[in-house]
């Protein structure tokens, strides 16, 4: 099951949540089913060595992956 992350657009609130097909998502702090969905990046591994990856190209604000969210990359 994928783990996913969101910001609540009620309360601005930040969480992650495992989803399966008949999970209803919300949020845990004020309850709204008013999310974003982020894009998420994670760090395979191999034998407890973390994988290589090549530099992701550079995107338009909000693609790049930065957990913080859109514009709070240093390419800005």
């Amino acid at each position: 099951m994928p783990i996913f992350e969101y910001v609540c657009k009620k309360c601005d609130h930040r969480f992650e949540t495992i989803v399966n097909a008949s999970t209803v998502v919300a949020c845990p702090a004020c309850q709204s089913s008013r999310l974003e969905k982020q894009l998420s990046v994670f760090a395979p591994s191999v034998k407890g060595q973390p994988v290589a990856r090549a530099a992701a190209p550079a995107g338009p604000c909000g693609s790049c992956g930065d957990p913080r969210g859109p514009g709070a990359c240093s390419m800005n």
